[in-house]
Order: C-alpha cells, then sequence, then structure tokens
C-alpha cells in the first residue's frame, strides 16, 4: 500500500504546484498580494468609519478616467493613471461638496452617477464596446501586463506609507473627529486624504478584479479581521492575510473548475466571512446566546 500513498502523495503535491507553472498564474498572484496590502491598511478605516458607500463610488467613478484614456488611445499604465486620478478627484470632490454643506450620500451619489455614466459613454463609442466593458467591469487578473502590476505596486505602496506616517491622525479623526479638532488636528485635510487612500486602493482593485467587485475586496477580509481580533493594527495585518488567502483560493478555483477568476476571488473572501461570521464568538454565536437568554427568560 506505501506505492498507493506515494501516488497520491505526488498527484496532491502535482496538483498544488501545476498552477504556479505558469507565468500568467504567478503574474496573477503578485498582482493579488499587491492589492491586498493596499486593500488591508484602508479596510480597516472603511470598516470603521462606514466608507462602504464611497469606496463604492470611486471604484465605479474611476471607470471615467479609465475610459478616457482608453479612448485617447493610452496603454495599459495610461488607463491605471487615468482611474486614480479620477478617483482620487471623486474623493476630494466628495469633500469639497460636503463642507459646501451638501450631504456627504448624495455627494457621492450624484458624483458616482456621473463619472460612471460618462465612462460607459466613451466606451459605447469603442469598437469593441462589450468586450472593453466588460474588462472594466469584472476585471480580468489572468492577463494582468507587466506595466498594471508596477501600477498597483506603486499605489500599494503610496497608500501603505501614507497610512504609516499618518496612522495616528487617521485613527483620532475616525473614532472621534470632535477631540481630533480640539487637539489641533485638520480633521477634514486628514478626512479628504482618508477618501483619497480609500481611492487609490480602490483602483488598484480595479484592475484585478473590476469596479463592480472592489468593494468585497475592500470590505470582505478587514470585517472578517474585525471579528478576529479588536486592535486595527491587528486587523489590517489579518485582513492582509486574508485578502492574500483569498487570492489563492480563487486563482486554485479559477484554474481547476475554468471560471472567471475575479468573482472566485471575492466569492473565496466572502465566504471566508460567512465561516468566520458564523463560528466567532463575536459573530453569530453571540447573536444565538442572547436569542437563546431572551428566551429562556421568557
Amino acid at each position: 500500500m506505501d506505492w498507493l500513498a506515494d501516488a497520491w502523495l505526488v498527484a496532491g503535491m502535482d496538483w498544488l504546484t501545476d498552477p504556479w507553472q505558469k507565468e500568467f498564474m504567478r503574474r496573477a498572484l503578485l498582482a493579488g498580494v499587491l492589492v491586498a496590502l493596499a486593500s488591508s491598511v484602508v479596510g480597516a478605516f472603511v470598516v470603521i468609519k462606514g466608507l462602504a458607500f464611497l469606496a463604492d463610488a470611486v471604484a465605479h467613478t474611476s471607470i471615467a478616467g479609465a475610459a478616457i484614456a482608453f479612448v485617447a488611445g493610452g496603454g495599459s499604465i495610461a488607463i491605471s493613471l487615468g482611474a486614480a486620478g479620477v478617483a482620487g478627484a471623486t474623493a476630494v470632490g466628495v469633500s469639497l461638496l460636503t463642507r459646501a454643506r451638501l450631504r456627504e450620500d448624495t455627494a457621492i451619489g450624484l458624483l458616482f452617477t456621473g463619472l460612471f455614466a460618462l465612462g460607459v459613454l466613451l466606451i459605447s463609442g469603442t469598437r469593441n464596446y462589450t468586450l472593453e466593458l466588460r474588462s472594466f467591469l469584472v476585471g480580468n487578473i489572468l492577463t494582468v501586463p507587466t506595466e498594471d502590476i508596477i501600477v498597483m505596486g506603486a499605489l500599494a505602496a503610496v497608500v501603505v506609507v501614507a497610512v504609516a506616517v499618518f496612522y495616528r491622525e487617521l485613527l483620532f479623526v475616525a473614532y472621534d473627529p470632535t477631540m481630533a479638532a480640539a487637539a489641533g488636528v485638520p480633521v477634514a485635510l486628514v478626512r479628504t486624504g482618508m477618501m483619497v487612500l480609500v481611492a487609490l486602493a480602490a483602483v488598484a482593485a480595479f484592475r484585478l478584479v473590476g469596479v463592480v467587485m472592489v468593494l468585497a475586496m475592500l470590505l470582505a477580509p478587514a470585517a472578517t479581521a474585525a471579528l478576529l481580533v479588536r486592535r486595527i493594527p491587528l486587523i489590517m495585518l489579518a485582513s492582509a492575510v486574508l485578502g492574500v488567502l483569498a487570492v489563492v483560493i480563487g486563482l486554485y478555483f479559477s484554474f481547476y473548475v475554468d471560471v472567471a477568476t475575479g468573482p472566485s476571488i471575492v466569492l473565496a473572501s466572502v465566504l471566508m466571512f460567512g465561516v468566520v461570521f458564523a463560528l466567532s464568538p463575536r459573530g453569530m454565536g453571540t447573536m444565538l446566546r442572547r436569542s437563546l437568554r431572551r428566551l429562556v427568560a421568557s
């Protein structure tokens, strides 16, 4: 029976290593790791501060910048930079409109719908309209060129360094903006900076999974990590690990089942949240205990 065990071991090793013999899989993994790093440090603030709508909005508005660069004949780097520029401008625009006494959700909704419509309008005039729009909406990590990985790396580095340098200010404003203002922290500027960082992380993820599923990359690993640990640095670290794990699982699933990679990664991330929520004492476990106590008390 030893030969049978050896055969199973070899087959198992081949199953694990075969995908990584392909260059496009190794490139996709690197891109996924970079996005997971950028998403983890920003995702913690998205969860704490309730910036999910903003994150979704800047991801969708980035399609306008990508479309402008694409229609102008720009290459991969130009498309990524165009997306980053418009996403960052959206974050600043939301901040300015909010300071002009417009509700934040209203400002986000106006810029979201207007710029997203502009992006689709520009792309609709191209010859391969359906193909290009699908690429922007759901991404294609398996065809990410080296130039995009460089841009992703640069965006991830900017996000991580900025959060590290301004961590105390970001944390102070996220938890207690009134006390932060009293302590002399420029709350409006820090909030705008936080929005811009969310925008940059969203753009990095946009080139990976498309604008439709960026929110899951920013939200799901951080929300899962928040169920496991309490301190913000630990949430960021756990979120990065969970994000990379989701990328690996999604790539394996896509490779062997032959389905879309971006949705596979997102589904893996959301399923991990579901499992942790069901098992964590701070998730479903606590809800069930409270329900049982109420039932017994009644």
